[in-house]
Formats: structure tokens, C-alpha cells, sequence
């Protein structure tokens, strides 16, 4: 029997479950992350028990995603997804089924998921079940579709996006067969939401691999947003702090990407466009001091901004005696 580091929450509510004579698994990320040796983020179950069933066998429970068969059951060590297991109907949306039927076992269930590495779930005595190969995958470090990859992304366009924030986050290769399906389907991407679109690529921006992003560009992905498909290396971007303004602003500096393309909020996007007004706050010489010299109200302002300019491409003159000196000059 193998042991894994479940939390006690998360055994807890299978074992409730199974005392109840229902299956109950771990299933999906979480299965990936104890195999890599991570702890995971979160823990989702997937179960025999139908949503009424699950909210009549625990105290707290939140009907999160009822009609496709989630409840989430509030146990002490977070919230636990619990999901019946289902069979999906069409995606006339190309993001969400139209409707679902709960009358699929484990291995039927696996075979909805997004890729391989995704669809292993944890028997009762700890073995993993993995009708897909996934683990293989995960060994060779592979994204990898389940079955059809073109099936896959009409189903949900945003597992394009997905697959490559995978591979960024993990370092992983992108199988042929499924680099292949993304650049058949990357026109799909116009039918995601822009928040779920800027999600995505800030994940990738600010993951180990952030040069994944130029992927996006290259294949296509954003071109219903801006219809440039060539992207320089990016691998610049490893050298920058693993924060959204940074990342952001590179990426859009170095390919020219417009971020009013995309929802972000109001400070990210005055970061990027405005760099200098980070500087701002870390100037060797201050308002106080300007004043000191003379200048006065919107000249304080204009100087501090020119040496911000200064300061932002040489930032080794962000002194005191240097900012002076630039002064003089002007």
C-alpha cells in the first residue's frame, strides 16, 4: 500500500465518502504534483457519489457547480472539489458543455480530461490508476492530449493556452501531435474570454520558462487580438523579477504587444506603460530636495520624470551627487 501526504481534510472526506459505499479518488493536478514530489495546491475528488448524495453526507458543503456535478465540501485543511463522475455532451460554446450525464466510471471520467499528465486519480490502497499513460508522460516530460487533441481543443479552446502554461511551468516539451492540434485550432482562441486569455499568459510570464509566452505569438493564439504571428527569443525575461509588472512589461517591450488588448487591471497596465514611475519612488533625489534648488510645483514634477528617464536606462546613476550633475546639465 503506498502512502502519500494527503492532508487529513482531504482523507477525511474520501473516506467518509467510501465508508458510504461510494468510489472516491484524488484525481487530476493533485495526482501530478505528489508524483513530481510537490505539494499541492489543492486537492479535487472525483466520486461515484451523485451531488445530492455528497451534500447530504457532509456538514459544509457549497453547491459550487451542482448542474455539472461539483460540490465543494469546506474541510479543515481547505476547500476539497468534489465531482460526480460524468460523460460530457457537445461544446456549442467551445469553453463548456452543454450538458452532462453521470452515468461514466473512473476510467470514462479520466477520459474528459485535458492531457495525460492530468487524468491519473489514487485507488483506495494508493496505486495509480493511469488508463493514458500519463505517468510515462510525466517521466519524459511530455503534454500530451487525451485521445484527439483537435476533439480535445473544440471542446475547450482554453486548453490551448493551458497546454503551454503547463509546459512553462513544469519545463516539459509539448508533444508534435498536440503542437500540431493547437496550430490547426488557434483560431478557436477567439471565442475565450480576454480575462481568461490574460490569466493564462501571466502564468506562463511568471513561471521558471517565461519565454514560452513568444509560443502564443508564434502559433497563433493571439492573433485575433493582434494578428502578428513572429516573436524574438524571449529568454530575457528569465533575467527579470518573477512579478507581473516586470514580466509584463518585457514581454510587451520585446514583441511589441499591445496590453490594452487584453482586460488587465488599471496599476499593471500604467507599469507597463509608464515605467518610470516606479523609479519614482526610489529617487536618490527628492521632492524636498528639488524644492531646495529652486524649482517649484509642476517643475519638481517634469524633473523628477527626466530623471526617472535617466535613472530607468542607467540605473547606476541613482545618486544623489550624479542626479545633481544631470541637473546642471539640463
Amino acid at each position: 500500500m503506498k502512502k502519500w501526504p494527503i492532508p487529513e481534510g482531504v482523507q477525511h472526506c474520501l473516506d467518509i465518502l467510501r465508508k458510504a459505499g461510494c468510489a472516491a479518488h484524488p484525481v487530476g493536478g493533485c495526482v501530478r504534483d505528489l508524483l513530481l514530489g510537490r505539494t499541492p495546491g489543492d486537492y479535487d475528488v472525483c466520486t461515484s457519489a451523485y451531488p445530492e448524495q455528497v451534500m447530504g453526507l457532509f456538514e459544509h458543503t457549497v453547491p459550487t457547480g451542482i448542474q455539472h456535478g461539483t460540490v465543494t465540501v469546506l474541510t479543515e485543511d481547505g476547500p476539497v472539489e468534489v465531482t460526480t463522475f460524468r460523460r460530457e455532451g457537445g461544446y456549442s460554446d467551445g469553453r463548456h458543455p452543454d450538458g452532462v450525464t453521470f452515468d461514466a466510471g473512473l476510467t470514462q471520467d479520466l477520459a474528459r480530461r485535458d492531457f495525460t499528465i492530468n487524468a491519473m486519480a489514487l485507488g483506495p490502497e494508493g496505486e495509480v490508476v493511469d488508463p493514458f499513460d500519463g505517468r510515462d508522460d510525466l517521466n519524459a516530460g511530455i503534454i500530451r492530449c487525451v485521445g484527439e487533441p483537435d476533439r480535445r481543443f473544440a471542446e475547450d479552446a482554453l486548453r490551448m493556452l493551458r497546454a503551454v502554461r503547463f509546459a512553462a511551468q513544469l519545463g516539459f516539451a509539448i508533444a508534435p501531435e498536440t503542437e500540431e492540434a493547437i496550430r490547426r485550432n488557434a483560431g478557436r482562441m477567439a471565442r475565450v474570454s480576454g480575462e481568461r486569455i490574460k490569466a493564462e499568459l501571466e502564468k506562463i510570464l511568471l513561471s521558471p520558462h517565461p519565454e514560452r509566452a513568444g509560443e502564443l505569438l508564434r502559433w497563433g493564439l493571439l492573433s485575433h487580438l493582434w494578428p502578428v504571428c513572429s516573436c524574438p527569443d524571449l529568454s530575457c525575461l528569465r533575467e527579470l523579477p518573477p512579478q507581473p509588472i516586470p514580466r509584463w512589461r518585457g514581454f510587451c517591450a520585446a514583441t511589441g504587444f499591445p496590453i490594452e488588448c487584453l482586460p488587465v487591471e488599471r496599476a499593471l497596465r500604467r507599469g507597463v506603460r509608464h515605467p518610470e514611475e516606479e523609479v519614482l519612488r526610489r529617487l536618490a533625489l527628492s521632492g524636498g530636495e528639488l524644492a531646495a534648488l529652486g524649482l517649484k510645483g509642476r517643475e519638481i514634477g517634469a524633473a523628477q520624470r527626466k530623471l526617472a528617464l535617466h535613472v530607468l536606462e542607467h540605473p547606476e546613476d541613482n545618486r544623489c551627487d550624479k542626479l545633481m550633475e544631470l541637473l546642471k546639465l539640463d
